[in-house]
Order: structure tokens, then sequence, then C-alpha cells
């Protein structure tokens, strides 16, 4: 069994490793950021399987939120991602290479311009000044 996993997992690196050849758009970062958000989001809803677009980018903000604070959108900035749109991409090429599965009901779309960064992960913190 251990045999098994130790190969899907040189399976999944080589995969991710042609993607961001693929792909060069994004930091590689950022793919282990959307994979762990993920796991942020399943645990969040209770839940072992498909999430939808929409619940991931809850998920996303939150995990960011959590992770970075403050500098949540500088670091997805320095990334490549500065719209929910770049999610999309992200999670659409992880779709694309079979890093992740699919259901009849995803959609590119489901990511397009559901929040504004500015407004959602700068909003999250008041500044002051002394």
């Amino acid at each position: 069994m251990a045999q098994r996993k130790n190969t899907q997992n040189i399976d999944k690196v080589s995969m991710l490793i042609r993607l961001i050849n693929r792909d060069r758009r994004y930091d590689p970062e950022s793919y282990s950021f959307v994979m762990a958000a993920l796991d942020f989001t399943r645990k969040g809803l209770n839940r072992k399987g498909h999430v939808s677009g929409q619940e991931l980018l809850e998920g996303i903000r939150g995990y960011a939120l959590e992770e970075f604070g403050p500098m949540a959108r500088t670091v997805l900035g320095h990334w490549g991602i500065t719209t929910t749109n770049d999610f999309g991409e992200i999670v659409f090429n992880m779709l694309d290479t079979g890093l992740l599965g699919k259901s009849e009901q995803d959609s590119k779309e489901d990511f397009n311009n559901r929040f504004d960064f500015k407004a959602v992960f700068d909003k999250s913190f008041k500044y002051t000044t002394h």
C-alpha cells in the first residue's frame, strides 16, 4: 500500500511540474496554496468530496486571511493572482492535468469576478496611525 501511495505522489508531482512548465503565469506556490485552501474549505464545510467554485473561493479568501493576514493581497499578487478569475485559471489547469477531479457542473465562469481583492483582503484589517 505504501508503494502505491508513493507512486501516486510521484505522478502528482510529475503532473504539477508539467503544468508549471506549460503555464508560467502563476508562481508554483499558487498551486500548493490552492490545494491547501481546498483542504481548508473541505474541513470548514465538513466535506470530503467536491466543493463548488464559489465555495472554494470563499475558502480561499478565509485561508489567505488566516495564513497571510494583512499581506494576503500582496502575497497573492506576487504569485500572479490579482482576481478571482486567476483562481479559476489555476483550478482549471489542475483539472485539465488530472490533479483535481471535475463535476459536470464545474465551470470557469464560477470564478469570474466573484469578489474584489482590495475590498475583501484590505477591509478585514483596520489600519490606525498613532
